[in-house]
């Protein structure tokens, strides 16, 4: 009886790993940085289907995921013929805030996304 008792135990915290965390959300910013390229998503169920939306609305064939987001916010600064950065924060003023204190002087925010 303490075998099955133990078994069910172990059985009942895996589920609990393995369960999703209810009302996630994720959100992606994608990049491609010679054609200025850019691509989001928000309020998605998983961070595989957020990312692939951002890749499709990125719109290049050589687009990266540049930032993956769960409950806050991601932006994407660049200065023109230049670098990037990207930053997430708890508000989207936060992270615009901190990418372009990353990027630089001149820099200005491309993208940014949020999740609830």
């Amino acid at each position: 009886m303490a075998a099955l008792l133990a078994l069910g135990l172990a059985g009942s915290a895996l589920a609990a790993e393995r369960a999703p965390t209810r009302n996630q959300y994720y959100a992606a910013i994608a990049y491609h940085a010679e054609t200025n390229s850019v691509g989001w998503s928000t309020d998605r169920r998983s961070a595989r289907e957020a990312k692939v939306e951002a890749l499709k609305q990125c719109g290049h064939e050589r687009c990266e995921v540049v930032a993956s987001i769960t409950r806050g916010c991601g932006a994407l600064a660049r200065v023109e013929g230049g670098k990037f950065a990207v930053q997430k924060g708890a508000t989207r003023a936060e992270a615009e805030t901190k990418a372009l204190k990353r990027c630089g002087p001149k820099c200005q925010v491309l993208a940014w996304t949020c999740t609830r």
